[in-house]
């Protein structure tokens, strides 16, 4: 079972927060989740099963404009830390993991690096890299759309307004594999479903993402102290595998496992590992 609750921050924010502990036995290891761009936050549905049998609980929060969660506008990557460490505090929480997916994994790495002293571990998913990443061809490997779209963010929030008001979309097929696309009909039919509630609500959240991804992230990856595990489909269309590979020659407390075939989606269906990992390391 899932329960929510909105939580008001010290600035007078309110952020949407989600939490399995009503289905969790004992004292399980807080994971939260930080959800991918454009997704509200509900915690991930098809990850419940591997969760409970790591002993873990899911917490979770629609980032700033998503969801039912207050737009912070001109926000970084690096305001994810505050944010959940104020959910943390709110909820009763001490120390806690945390899993990211595609737009999730730099906040989840934002949690590593500026909040060791709560964070026990982190896993990063299928991320991209910092927009200034020394020796990164950064555009390299993107669909043409997503490309534009990034260019358009890094000239500011009227820019990317504008691009979107008059790009043409992308096929799906430009994104995601065959079988992301499969597993998107299937499997992962939920992952679909938050995007879509999350578009269904505006643009905001997606815009806030976009605009704090071609901005200095607000730390080093170099700079995380705790455990890291970074995976990345091989096959992924949607963030080029450099963008992990980077991040793992970047980050010296990093693990990083490369998953043969796997695509934006696919990848996921690796998460039980992660999530076993992330377990082991609050085991340790």
């Amino acid at each position: 079972m899932v329960t929510e609750a909105d939580i008001r921050l010290a600035d007078g924010r309110t952020l949407h927060a989600y939490d399995t502990r009503a289905g969790a036995s004992g004292s399980p290891t807080v994971v939260f989740w930080l959800h991918g761009s454009p997704n509200i936050g509900s915690p991930p549905e098809p990850l419940f099963a591997a969760a409970e049998a790591n002993g873990l609980r899911w917490v979770s929060y629609d980032r700033p404009g998503y969801g039912s969660s207050g737009p912070h506008d001109g926000r970084a990557v690096r305001s994810a830390a505050a944010d959940v460490t104020a959910i943390a505090d709110a909820l009763g929480i001490g120390r806690f993991a945390v899993l990211g997916h595609s737009g999730g994994a730099p906040h989840a790495l934002a949690c590593a690096a500026l909040a060791p002293g709560r964070v026990i571990a982190a896993a990063g998913v299928s991320g991209p890299a910092p927009f200034d990443a020394d020796g990164l061809d950064w555009f390299a490997g993107w669909t043409p759309g997503i490309a534009a779209e990034n260019r358009a963010a890094a000239r500011g929030r009227a820019a990317l307004e504008a691009h979107w008001a008059e790009a043409e979309p992308e096929d799906m097929g430009a994104f995601f594999t065959e079988a992301d696309i499969a597993a998107l009909g299937g499997r992962w039919s939920w992952l679909a479903g938050v995007a879509g509630q999350a578009m269904e609500q505006g643009n905001e959240g997606f815009l806030e993402d976009t605009l704090a991804a071609t901005r200095p992230w607000g730390f080093q990856p170099a700079a995380i102290r705790v455990p890291v595990l970074l995976m990345h489909g091989a096959e992924d269309k949607m963030v080029p595998c450099a963008h992990g590979l980077w991040l793992a020659a970047h980050c010296p407390a990093a693990e990083s496992r490369t998953v043969p075939g796997a695509g934006h989606i696919t990848v996921l269906d690796s998460a039980p590992e992660a999530l076993a990992w992330l377990a082991a390391r609050a085991r340790s």
